[in-house]
């Protein structure tokens, strides 16, 4: 048993359900891979030279973690809130300068998530060359299904689509991502040692756009699963 004491309790860890498992999943980290879908980087004025540049990332807390179905409130100092739609990888292993070769081993499973900006406030920073947090470590913005465990499965193929209110919006294929798993893995784990528990938003695919208090948003990725979330009054 700890020792430790603390001023006050610290919060729970966060975590996630896992299909078709009682146990929960502990999440350590969130990374996300920015303009990873030729046709999304395009949409937002940066294309991408693969030939000619490699994946590049941000981080949000865990405390922006949310599980499908919840309903959140409209996020202050914004004047458009906006989804991203993606395939999340949950890792499962450490892994450190992990070669593309072997980042199998890594993959625990799959989840279908939603990265949601203040796009006003990320698209002001970046034109200004400061950091995005404002924009993107936004709280109750991590939006994430159930994990479905797929132990060394390394998916690179699968319809991806999403809804507002019904309406499409957003419809590609992770056969898109211009980096794929095994490579956003391999680059990843250059900088980090990777742990159990990392989550790797691989990025989103063109349609990205606004939503307003009163929205639902349903998604599913082919072989992962659905996604929900319903946008609730600003506070």
């Amino acid at each position: 048993m700890s020792d430790n004491t603390f001023v006050w309790a610290p919060p729970p860890v966060p975590s996630l359900p896992v299909r078709r498992l009682a146990a929960r999943l502990p999440v350590n980290r969130l990374f996300f891979v920015g303009r990873n879908y030729h046709a999304h980087a395009v949409e937002m004025g940066r294309p991408v030279d693969k030939a000619a540049e490699r994946p590049f990332y941000f981080t949000k807390s865990p405390a922006t973690l949310v599980e499908s179905g919840a309903i959140v409130a409209y996020p202050p100092g914004t004047q458009n809130y906006q989804y991203e739609m993606e395939l999340v990888v949950a890792i499962g292993a450490p892994g450190f300068r992990v070669d593309e070769a072997d980042a199998h081993r890594l993959v625990y499973g799959y989840a279908c998530g939603l990265d949601m900006t203040r796009r006003d406030l990320q698209l002001a920073a970046r034109d200004k060359g400061r950091p995005w947090d404002l924009g993107k470590d936004v709280e109750q913005s991590s939006v994430v299904s159930e994990i479905v465990p797929m132990p060394g499965v390394v998916l690179d193929q699968g319809a991806l689509a999403l809804g507002v209110n019904g309406q499409p919006r957003q419809q590609s294929d992770l056969n898109k991502l211009i980096w794929n798993i095994r490579e956003l893995i391999a680059d990843l784990s250059g900088f980090y040692h990777l742990q159990p528990g990392d989550l790797i938003f691989t990025g989103t695919p063109e349609g990205v756009g606004p939503v307003v208090a009163g929205d639902r948003l349903d998604g599913h990725i082919e072989g992962v699963g659905e996604i929900r979330l319903h946008i609730g009054a600003a506070e």
